[in-house]
C-alpha cells in the first residue's frame, strides 16, 4: 500500500496567546453554551457554571473546540484532542516570548538528546 492508501496520524501542536479585553463578555457567552447544552448533567453543569464564573481561562476552555480548528479541511477527521487552558503573564518585549519558537529543542537539550 502507498501512504495515499493508508491513513497518517498527525500531531499538530497550536498555542495560542489571547488577550481577553472583555471578562464578562467571555464569562457570559461560556455560561451560554452550557445552558444550550442539554446533554450535560445538573451536577456536572453547577460545577461547569462555577468553574467558568470563577476562572477566566475556564470559561474561555468552555468556547474553544479543536474541531472549530479542523471540522471544514478536507480529508482530515479528527481522531483525539485535548486542550486547556491557563492564565499566564505575559510579556510579548520579553526575549522568553520569542514567537516561532521551537519549545521541543529546548526539551531536548534538556534531556541531553541536542
Amino acid at each position: 500500500m502507498s501512504t495515499t492508501e493508508t491513513s497518517q496520524f498527525v500531531r499538530l501542536r497550536v498555542e495560542l496567546v489571547v488577550e481577553v479585553e472583555d471578562v464578562e463578555a467571555v464569562t457570559g457567552a461560556a455560561l451560554g453554551r452550557i445552558a444550550a447544552d442539554a446533554d450535560m448533567p445538573a451536577d456536572e453543569r453547577v460545577h461547569a457554571e462555577s468553574a467558568v464564573t470563577e476562572d477566566t481561562a475556564e470559561a474561555l476552555a468552555y468556547l474553544i473546540d479543536p474541531f472549530d480548528l479542523v471540522g471544514e479541511v478536507p480529508g482530515v477527521e479528527l481522531a483525539q484532542a485535548s486542550w486547556s487552558s491557563e492564565g499566564i503573564d505575559y510579556d510579548p518585549d520579553s526575549p522568553e516570548w520569542g514567537l516561532g519558537e521551537d519549545d521541543s529543542r529546548e526539551d531536548e537539550e534538556e534531556e541531553g538528546l541536542g
